[in-house]
């Protein structure tokens, strides 16, 4: 069957159809050529300040988030040095105490008992060395037998150990001084009552005893005093962080209240990796006016690392995020465009970001009107 078409309208048919596939061809390749890059007007390009990106020397900040301890070298637990039922509580939480300060009162048999052995032990020493030194004159004048006089001798020293061994028992127990000269002098003392008493000054931080509580001697745990002057911040550092650590590293400590920061040094890094976070413990000695950090508080560190690295820095004002929140910065390009180029954080110094990857020296990056870049590009 013939074709109802002229030759000549078929032939214009089909080169118009070769001519429209032809261009949407090459408009397809000029849209993917200037994919992601925005190009300018030069009115536009006047609110733009770009930053030459170049290797810069730098000490490394590391963020972290850290946990407030006492410090162990300015706290410690009291225990009961004797046995017995308590009878007093002499101080509150929070009180502030002085070395020697008593803490509280426990009705003691070890007390008591401590008290009469050093009565006996005074008086025998007492004796035994009278009757020595009486024999001693005796046998100048052969009134006794050499043998007599040594042994008198050697039972004086006997009770003058004895009796140093039954005072250092009541130094052990706390006893108050003017109570043991009042001992030595035959004068009466009060009831058999002993105090628990602080061993540092400090703060009374925990109080685990109540009265009528019967503790055992060297076992139960009655007081944390603690000197709240300086305080432990124990950071949690991962991975590669690790590795810019060092002993005497200056940190700041920001608890999240007010702006007020603290500042501390890295006095001891961990030898282990904490099976649970995978991180290691470093800790911070900080002072702590006004006992502003408080046990068991939260807080976030910034580990500032006193060994100089070398890497590439750009603004923090450069980095923008996308829709999937991924980092980037707009680059010049020699066209007089900017391509969006992602690009990987390290560490912020500062005001500043180190960028492991996606800028290279030399790269001109917009530090200000990149939201603007951003809209344009997003029309």
């Amino acid at each position: 069957m013939k074709s109802s078409l002229p030759r000549a309208a078929v032939l214009v048919l089909i080169a118009a159809v070769f001519t429209c596939g032809c261009s949407s061809k090459n408009y397809g390749d000029s849209q993917t050529v200037k994919a992601g890059n925005i190009t300018l007007t030069a009115a536009q390009r006047q609110n733009l300040r770009v930053y030459t990106v170049v290797m810069s020397k730098f000490h490394q900040g590391i963020d972290a988030t850290g946990v407030v301890d006492f410090d162990n070298d300015q706290a410690t637990s009291v225990l009961a040095p004797f046995s017995g039922p308590v009878s007093r509580l002499l101080v509150s939480l929070g009180d502030h105490v002085k070395q020697g300060d008593p803490l509280a009162a426990v009705v003691s048999p070890d007390f008591a008992a401590a008290v009469g052995a050093y009565r006996k032990a005074l008086a025998t020493a007492r004796t035994d060395r009278r009757l020595a030194d009486l024999d001693k004159d005796l046998i100048q004048h052969q009134g006794v037998a050499r043998r007599e006089a040594d042994q008198a001798e050697t039972d004086a020293a006997n009770a003058e150990s004895d009796r140093d061994a039954a005072l250092q028992a009541l130094i052990s127990l706390n006893v108050q001084p003017e109570t043991i000269k009042d001992i030595q002098e035959g004068r009466p003392t009060p009831r058999p009552e002993g105090l628990i008493r602080s061993p540092i000054a400090g703060t009374v931080v925990e109080r685990l005893i109540t009265p009528g509580e019967l503790l055992q001697a060297g076992t139960t745990p009655c007081f944390t005093v603690a000197n709240l002057s300086r305080v432990w911040v124990m950071a949690q550092i991962f991975g590669s962080d690790l590795a810019s650590v060092s002993l005497g590293d200056s940190a700041e400590i920001a608890t999240g209240v007010g702006s007020k920061t603290f500042s501390g040094r890295v006095d001891n890094i961990s030898a282990l990796v904490d099976p649970d976070t995978r991180s290691v413990n470093v800790r911070i000695v900080a002072d702590n006016p006004g006992n502003a950090l408080k046990k068991q508080m939260y807080v976030h560190v910034l580990i500032q690392a006193h060994r100089e690295t070398t890497g590439l820095l750009v603004p923090v004002s450069s980095i923008l995020r996308d829709d999937e929140n991924l980092p980037f910065v707009y680059v010049a390009q020699p066209d007089r465009s900017f391509a969006r180029q992602h690009v990987t954080l390290s560490h912020r110094i500062g005001d500043q970001y180190e960028i492991d990857d996606g800028v290279k020296a030399g790269d001109q990056v917009v530090i200000e009107g990149g939201l603007f870049v951003q809209f344009m590009q997003n029309q």
